[in-house]
C-alpha cells in the first residue's frame, strides 16, 4: 500500500480539483464534464485501496461519500443514494471515532437533503436528527475536533490545524441544523423551525461561514415569524442584523456608476438591490404590525382612540419595560461584539414597544415610510407591477393607521387625502383585463378612504353652528367620489353582459355587501335643499338597503359576514318608508 500511497493521494486531490475548481469553467453543452472526470478519478482511488474489511474502511467510506455527492451533483439521485448509504454502512462501526464522525454526519446530511428533495420529509427528518444526535454525542464524549474527510488522503505535514478542523466540523453541524429548520418548517412545526433557523444564523456568524445576502434574507424571513408571534424585540433584532450583514455584501452604486460595470457584476448588483428592497419591505411590515397592534389595544367599540385606556397602558408599560428588555435580550443576540454594536445602532432607530400616542406612532410611521421609499427604488411600476402596487398599498396602510392616532379631524382628513393621491393614479393606469383583483382592491380601498373622509367632514360640520356652502360642497363631492369607486368595484363583479351575479363568489361576499350598505348610507348623506332630489336619494338609498336584506334572506350563509351591517340595514328598511312618506306630504303641500 505504501508504494502507491502517493498515487492514491494525488488521484484523490485531482478528483477534488476537477469537481470543485475545473467544473466552474465547463462549457454549457457539457455542464458536467469535470464532474464525470472527478467520478472516474474517485473510482481509480477506490480500486487502489485495499478491501473494506481491513483498516481501509474509513478511507473507502470517504470515497463512497464523495461518489454519492458527485452523483447527486449530476442529478443522478438513485446512484447518489446508493453510494451515500454504502458510505454510512462502511463507517457505522467507527462513526463515533475522531477519524470518521465528520464524514458520517456529512453522509447523513446529504441523505437528508436527497430525501427532502423527493418530498419524503419524514425520512429526511430521520437522517438529519440522527446526524444532530451523533454530533451532540461526539462533543460530549470526545469533544476534540475530528479529522476532516479529505485529510484521509493527505500527508502528515499537510494535515489541518486543530482550529481549522474545529471550524470545518462546526460548519458541518450548522448545515445539519439549517436543513432541520427547513424540515420542521415543512412539517408546520413553526416554533421549532424558527428556533433552528435562529441557531443556524447565530452559528454562521460565529464561525464566519455564510453568504451575506443569503444570511440577511434568512434573518429577515425569520423576523416575519416573530412578527406573527408579536415578539417585536426579536423581529427588530433580526431585521437590524439583516441590514448590517447585507451591507457587507458591498455598496449599491448609483445608476450612472452601474452603467460602467460588466454584465456579471451588473447581475450581482441587481440581485443585491432586489434583496435590499425585499428586506426594506420586511421592515415596512414590522412598522405596520407594530402600529396595527397598538391600534387594536387602544380602540374603543366604535374604532376611536380610548383616552382612559391610553393612560392606563402607558402606566403599565413603564412598569414592565425594564424587566422585559433585560429578560429577553439574552436569548436573541446575534454575532460577535463588533457586529452586535452595529446591530444595536440600527435597533435604536425604531422602538419595539407598542406606540401609545401620536408622537410615538409618527416615529414608527416615519421609519416605515423611509423603507417604503427604499423598496420603491427597486420595485418600480415599470417591470414590477404587482410588487410596486403592494408597496404603495402598504404606504397607504401606514397613513391609515397613523390617522387613528391623530385627534385633529382636519389633519386626519389630510392623511386620508394622501392615500387617495397615491392610489388613484394607479387605479387609472392599470388595465382591469390583466389586473382584475388588484383593480378591485384599489377601487374598494379608494371608496373606503373617501367614505372615511366624508364621515370626518360631517363630524367637522356638526361642530359648526351652521353648515356653510363650502363644507356642504366638500361633503357632497366626497360622497360622490366614494359612490363612484364602490360602483366601479361592484361593476367589476358583473358578467360580460353586465348582469350582477345572483350568487356572489365567497371571497367577494363581504366586500360586495359592504359596498351596497355604504352606498345606501352615502345617498342618505347627500345634502340638498331640493325636496324632490332628497326623495330620490332616499329612494335610491332604500333600494340598496333592500338589496342587502333580500340577498341575505336568499343566501343565509352570507349573514355571518355582515351581521352588524345587516342589523342597521333592517332598521333603515323599516324607518325610511315613513320618512319618505312625511317628505312626500311636505312636497305635495308646497306644490
Amino acid at each position: 500500500m505504501a508504494d502507491n500511497w502517493d498515487l492514491v493521494c494525488d488521484t484523490y486531490q485531482r478528483a477534488l480539483t476537477a469537481s470543485d475548481v475545473e467544473s466552474k469553467s465547463d462549457p454549457e453543452n457539457e455542464p458536467y464534464r469535470s464532474k464525470y472526470r472527478a467520478r472516474e478519478l474517485l473510482r481509480e482511488v477506490r480500486a487502489l485501496l485495499g478491501p473494506e474489511e481491513d483498516d481501509e474502511a474509513a478511507r473507502l467510506g470517504v470515497v463512497e461519500f464523495r461518489l454519492g455527492v458527485n452523483h447527486t451533483e449530476t442529478e443522478e439521485m438513485s446512484a447518489g443514494e446508493e453510494h451515500l448509504v454504502k458510505a454510512a454502512r462502511l463507517l457505522e462501526r467507527c462513526r463515533l471515532s475522531h477519524d470518521c464522525v465528520s464524514v458520517y454526519i456529512q453522509a447523513e446530511n446529504n441523505l437528508g437533503i436527497l430525501w427532502a428533495d423527493r418530498g419524503e420529509i419524514i425520512i429526511a427528518q430521520t437522517y438529519l436528527e440522527s446526524a444532530e444526535s451523533l454530533y451532540c454525542q461526539y462533543m460530549k464524549k470526545i469533544g476534540k475536533p475530528p479529522l476532516d474527510p479529505d485529510e484521509h488522503f493527505t500527508s502528515e505535514e499537510q494535515r489541518l490545524t486543530e482550529q481549522e478542523r474545529a471550524k470545518r466540523f462546526e460548519k458541518v453541524y450548522t448545515h445539519t441544523l439549517y436543513y432541520l429548520a427547513q424540515v420542521y418548517k415543512h412539517l408546520k412545526q413553526d416554533e421549532k423551525a424558527a428556533q433552528y433557523c435562529h441557531t443556524t444564523l447565530q452559528r454562521q456568524l460565529e464561525y464566519d461561514g455564510y453568504n451575506p445576502v443569503e444570511w440577511a434574507i434568512n434573518a429577515a424571513t425569520l423576523s416575519q415569524y416573530y412578527l406573527g408571534k408579536q415578539c417585536y424585540m426579536e423581529a427588530r433584532h433580526c431585521l437590524s442584523a439583516a441590514n448590517v450583514i447585507l451591507s457587507k455584501a458591498g455598496q449599491i452604486p448609483s445608476p450612472e456608476a452601474a452603467k460602467e460595470t460588466d454584465e456579471a457584476e451588473q447581475e450581482r448588483l441587481d440581485h443585491l438591490s432586489q434583496k435590499k428592497a425585499e428586506i426594506a419591505r420586511c421592515w415596512v411590515k414590522y412598522c405596520l404590525n407594530l402600529l396595527a397592534d397598538a391600534r387594536k389595544k387602544l380602540e374603543d367599540n366604535i374604532g376611536e382612540l380610548d383616552a382612559d385606556l391610553q393612560e392606563e397602558l402607558k402606566a403599565e408599560r413603564k412598569k414592565q419595560e425594564d424587566e422585559k428588555e433585560k429578560g429577553r435580550k439574552k436569548a436573541v443576540l446575534f454575532g460577535s461584539s463588533d457586529v452586535y454594536d452595529s446591530i444595536l445602532a440600527v435597533e435604536e432607530k425604531v422602538d419595539c414597544s407598542l406606540p401609545l400616542d401620536f408622537k410615538e406612532a409618527r416615529e414608527v410611521f416615519l421609519v416605515g415610510q423611509n423603507y417604503i421609499n427604499e423598496a420603491k427604488e427597486y420595485f418600480q411600476l415599470d417591470g414590477h407591477v404587482t410588487d410596486h402596487i403592494e408597496v404603495i398599498q402598504d404606504h397607504s396602510a401606514l397613513f391609515k393607521i397613523l390617522a387613528f392616532f391623530e385627534e385633529d379631524y382636519e389633519r386626519r382628513c389630510k392623511m386620508h387625502k394622501r392615500r387617495v393621491d397615491m392610489l388613484e393614479p394607479l387605479c387609472k393606469e392599470l388595465n382591469p383585463q390583466y389586473y382584475l383583483l388588484v383593480c378591485r382592491q384599489l377601487q374598494f380601498e379608494l371608496a373606503d378612504t373617501y367614505y372615511e373622509m366624508m364621515d370626518l367632514k360631517v363630524a367637522i360640520g356638526n361642530k359648526l353652528d351652521e353648515l356653510d356652502s363650502h363644507t356642504i360642497k366638500k361633503i357632497n363631492s366626497l360622497v360622490q367620489a366614494a359612490i363612484k369607486f364602490y360602483e366601479m368595484f361592484l361593476d367589476s363583479l358583473r358578467s360580460p353582459d353586465k348582469k350582477f351575479p345572483e350568487k356572489l363568489e365567497e371571497d367577494v361576499v363581504r366586500p360586495a355587501l359592504v359596498a351596497k350598505f355604504h352606498i345606501a348610507r352615502l345617498y342618505g348623506k347627500l345634502i340638498t335643499t331640493d325636496a324632490k332630489k332628497q326623495l330620490e336619494n332616499m329612494q335610491t338609498s332604500l333600494s340598496y338597503y333592500t338589496f342587502l336584506v333580500d340577498y341575505c334572506a336568499e343566501n343565509e350563509e352570507a349573514i355571518k359576514s355582515v351581521e352588524t351591517e345587516l342589523e342597521l340595514t333592517k332598521e333603515m328598511v323599516a324607518l325610511l318608508p315613513a320618512r319618505m312618506e312625511r317628505l312626500r306630504i311636505q312636497v305635495s303641500s308646497f306644490s
